[in-house]
This record gives C-alpha cells, sequence and structure tokens, in this order.
C-alpha cells in the first residue's frame, strides 16, 4: 500500500464506519480508484458487498475459498468475457472482506433490451412505483439526462435513442438501490457498493433511489475523479487521481 492510500485509510476512511450504506464511486479502468476503495472496504468491514459488475447469479457463486483464488474466481465469473476492466483491478475489493456477503446488481441485456420498449416500470418488475420508475422525469430532468447521455457517447448517437438510454439508466439506479436494500436488510449492514461514478451521484443515482425508499439509513458517497477534472452530481467526498491510459473513447463513433 502506497503512502498516500494509508494516508487516505487513516483520514477519510475510518469515520465511514458510522455509516449504514457507503457507495464508493469510480472510474472503471482507473487502477487507483479501485486501490481506493479496497482500502475503504478493508476499513469498513462491511456485511455485504453489491457490485454494478456482476448479475445475482454470479454474486452467489463467491465464497471466501474462492476469494482466495483470484485466477479460480476470475474463471468462475466469467470476467474475461464480461467487458469489464481487468479483474486484477477488481479482485483485491473483494479480497478486503472475504467474510462479506455479495450482491449483484447487474441487470442482463435482455433487460436492457426489454426497457427500452416498455420502460422501467416494466422491466424492474414489483415495487417500480416505489422506486419512482411509474413517473416520468421533469422535462427539464429528462433533458439534462438525454444532453449527459449524448457527451458520454460523443455526441454520435441519434437522438431518438436518448430517451431510452434515460430509461435504461433509470434501471439500473434503481436495481442497484434495490439489491442496497435487500444486502441491508439481509445482513443488517454496513453495505459497501462499488459502482460508477454515474450511479453514485446523489441527484439522481443509487442516493437517490435510496432516500426514496429507505430514508432512514446513513448514507456516504464517494466520487472518484482524474486529473482535478469537476465531477457533477453531489458527493460527500471526492478525490483525483492520475488519469488512466486509455485509447480514444470516440475512435470507434468515428
Amino acid at each position: 500500500m502506497s503512502l498516500r492510500l494509508a494516508l487516505a485509510l487513516c483520514l477519510t476512511a475510518l469515520p465511514a464506519l458510522a455509516h449504514d450504506v457507503v457507495i464508493l464511486g469510480e472510474v472503471h479502468d482507473n487502477p487507483a480508484h479501485h486501490a481506493e476503495q479496497a482500502a475503504r472496504v478493508s476499513a469498513l468491514q462491511p456485511r455485504a458487498l453489491v457490485f454494478e459488475m456482476l448479475m445475482p447469479e454470479q454474486a452467489a457463486l463467491v465464497t471466501p475459498d474462492l476469494i482466495a483464488d483470484a485466477d479460480a474466481m476470475e474463471k468462475a465469473l466469467g470476467w474475461a468475457e464480461s467487458g469489464w476492466p481487468d479483474f486484477a483491478m477488481y479482485h483485491p475489493i473483494f479480497a478486503a472482506a472475504p467474510e462479506a456477503a455479495i450482491y449483484g446488481a447487474q441487470i442482463p441485456r435482455e433487460a436492457v433490451r426489454a426497457v427500452l420498449e416498455d420502460g422501467p416500470a416494466e422491466t424492474f418488475g414489483e415495487g417500480a412505483a416505489a422506486y419512482g420508475l411509474t413517473d416520468p422525469l421533469p422535462p427539464e430532468k429528462q433533458a439534462a439526462r438525454e444532453a449527459l447521455q449524448l457527451a458520454a457517447h460523443c455526441d454520435a448517437l441519434p437522438k431518438g435513442m436518448l430517451p431510452g438510454m434515460v430509461a435504461v439508466q433509470r434501471l439500473r439506479d434503481a436495481a442497484l438501490a434495490r439489491a442496497t436494500v435487500a444486502a441491508m436488510a439481509e445482513t443488517g449492514g454496513p453495505v459497501a457498493v462499488i459502482t460508477g461514478n454515474g450511479h453514485a451521484r446523489r441527484d439522481w443515482g443509487v442516493p437517490a433511489y435510496l432516500a426514496h425508499v429507505a430514508p432512514d439509513l446513513d448514507v456516504f458517497v464517494l466520487g472518484q475523479t482524474e486529473d482535478g477534472a469537476p465531477l457533477q452530481g453531489g458527493f460527500d467526498e471526492v478525490l483525483s487521481a492520475p488519469a488512466a491510459e486509455r485509447p480514444d473513447p470516440c475512435a470507434a463513433f468515428r
């Protein structure tokens, strides 16, 4: 562990021990962000870990014995075929609390396709109204989210696709919140949530859904940015790390 990471663990992670839910945002391919998450999880020792990256059936495979063998775990989860960044960045998060119950909140591809046609409420199923999915977004919020989706996809998406992209985002946020509520109910917490910054933001991400369905939960949200870039959406704490080396994300669209 680096000196910077050790100091972060001492100065910032320990106060989070008092919270029911600690949401740890990330840029998915930044190894420094995952190191920070592992340090926070190690300090918190949550009873449950919720991963955006796992399907529920994948999460059910994870045991302390499997965590102890990183290669076997990667193979058991089919991580190489998942499309997520290198498992070597994620494994230390599991290993930081090997006895924690693991929950998966990833949406299957068929559900993503369904939400484009049927909307988030029908795809989410029971409890959709409680999570606010039966209500359309106010026009200004819908427009803001569509603009964000367009920018995130290099201004290359047809505008007709943007409402569906927003619906998928709402479904993913609600699914993460639902898994967090289940983890809290079944383990008593604390619960740590590993997810991208977009899902972690307080204004319309997982914390907003938790405030709606479980307002008594004490929720702490960490956002992680790169090279000091501003991070919008509302976070209790924001850390910055050097940007990861990556190819131009807009090259594929061109």
